[in-house]
């Protein structure tokens, strides 16, 4: 049985582990024990709230049935009292579909990825959130990467029963400012572009940010919350600080490419072999960090683990 909404926006309140998924090294299949091995580092770092199957955890490089086994080994190997809330992309009718077996794998909520379709119309995206969260029980969080899904369409969709609170991934602290106030109290707005900007959207409304490198520095990422809730911006300022230059590193598109932010699921997984996880190689159409970033990565995750989390 799935919990109530109020549970599931309680749950959503905090840092959202959006979870890297390791290959096998010729990147031909999931290694599903390495991965639930993975979840349980982020567990002792006191870490509950998971989403899989998100864009870290290379939804769109996946299939179906992985992405099923992905969410099914999530749910296998977190505690009963974390909450789970898993990606879902495509047409109505896929969503719905994934829905219905995550459901019945035992999902908290479902995460709907940001509209990605040649040809959109403003109606149509709104109709096809309204559509999926009236053909599910769970509750749905809303993921905006850009101006496809709109402010507008969001504060519509948010008195919708079960669409409990959006994933807001735009850098654009005036428009979330906006949006929160156009919302109700209960619906949970937060930050996804994770510890770079947290201090900044939390006080503008954000209830919670997601975080990549919790993956392989977890603790770090609690700490920034924890700092953040007891409003102590001065420490978590310092905590964003240590964090940042990976943040970066992150954001950048690595030698020979037109495209921004390439090295962001590589560099997750490098940082996760480095802490002595298993994050292992990306699948096309991304590349492995190359070997000079692989260097600053290093150096970065160690300003992050020598830090203290003070």
């Amino acid at each position: 049985m799935w919990m109530s909404y109020k549970d599931l926006k309680a749950g959503l309140r905090s840092v959202a582990f959006t979870t890297a998924v390791p290959f096998s090294d010729d990147r031909r299949d999931v290694q599903y024990e390495a991965y639930e091995t993975n979840l349980e580092a982020i567990e002792a770092a006191n870490g509950s709230l998971f989403i899989p199957c998100g864009n870290t955890g290379e939804y769109y490089s996946l299939t179906r049935d992985e992405r099923i086994g992905v969410v099914e080994s999530t749910v296998d190997a977190v505690a009963g009292d974390s909450t789970v809330v898993a990606g879902a992309a495509g047409s109505t009718k896929n969503v719905v579909d994934l829905a219905r077996t995550y459901d019945e794998i035992g999902v908290d909520g479902i995460m709907i990825m940001h509209p990605d379709h040649t040809y959109l119309h403003e109606e149509g995206v709104r109709r096809y959130y309204r559509d999926i969260a009236a053909r599910t029980d769970l509750g749905v969080v809303m993921y905006k990467r850009g101006p496809e899904l709109s402010d507008d369409a969001i504060a519509s969709l948010s008195t919708v029963e079960n669409i409990v609170g959006v994933k807001y991934a735009v850098n654009d602290i005036q428009a979330f400012s906006h949006l929160v106030d156009r919302v109700d109290d209960e619906f949970v707005c937060i930050n996804g572009i994770a510890e770079r900007f947290a201090p900044s959207f939390a006080l503008e409304g954000a209830e919670g940010f997601t975080t990549g490198i919790g993956n392989f520095a977890p603790a770090a990422s609690m700490a920034l919350h924890e700092a953040i809730e007891a409003e102590d911006f001065e420490r978590a300022r310092r905590i964003r600080n240590r964090i940042r230059p990976y943040e970066n590193l992150r954001a950048e598109s690595g030698p020979n490419n037109p495209f921004a932010a390439a090295n962001n699921v590589p560099a997750v997984k490098y940082g996760m072999d480095l802490a002595g996880l298993v994050g292992g190689p990306v699948r096309e159409p991304l590349v492995d960090l190359s070997d000079s970033d692989k260097e600053r990565a290093e150096t970065y995750y160690a300003r992050i683990v020598d830090s203290g989390y003070a």
